[in-house]
């Protein structure tokens, strides 16, 4: 019987793993090239946490972490495109579904592979 619970509890585990971290398919993924074409015309949103954010950014980027977005996420415009990224590119479904849900954003865009794969300019 013991064994069932800790099967059970384990599959319930992977299925709210699998949730929460799954790409929305309102969030756009775009190649580096991609971003690059319009990002200065959206909201380049950093959401990496102010620590990270400091040793390095893409150029005209803010820095609205995560673990901030849902207090914070008035500062965002729901009617422009917002560009977002995170360090490897694996938070952003999280942040996608917080700013299309408090704020109704439409146009959400992310960084294929995140702020570690970008070969732009950056700001220190």
């Amino acid at each position: 019987m013991d064994l069932w619970i800790f099967v059970g509890l384990t599959l319930i585990l992977i299925a709210f793993l699998i949730l929460r971290t799954k790409k929305p398919k309102y969030l756009k993924t775009l190649s580096e090239e991609e971003f690059k074409q319009n990002y200065r015309k959206a909201q380049l949103i950093d959401i990496r946490e102010e620590k990270e954010f400091k040793t390095g950014h893409i150029l005209g980027a803010r820095n609205i972490p995560l673990s901030q977005l849902k207090r914070r996420a008035e500062e965002i415009r729901p009617d422009m495109p917002v560009y977002m990224y995170c360090q490897n590119g694996s938070k952003t479904a999280q942040a996608a579904k917080i700013l299309r849900k408090k704020r109704g954003v439409q146009d959400l865009a992310s960084l294929q592979g995140g702020f570690k794969k970008w070969t732009g300019k950056i700001k220190k």
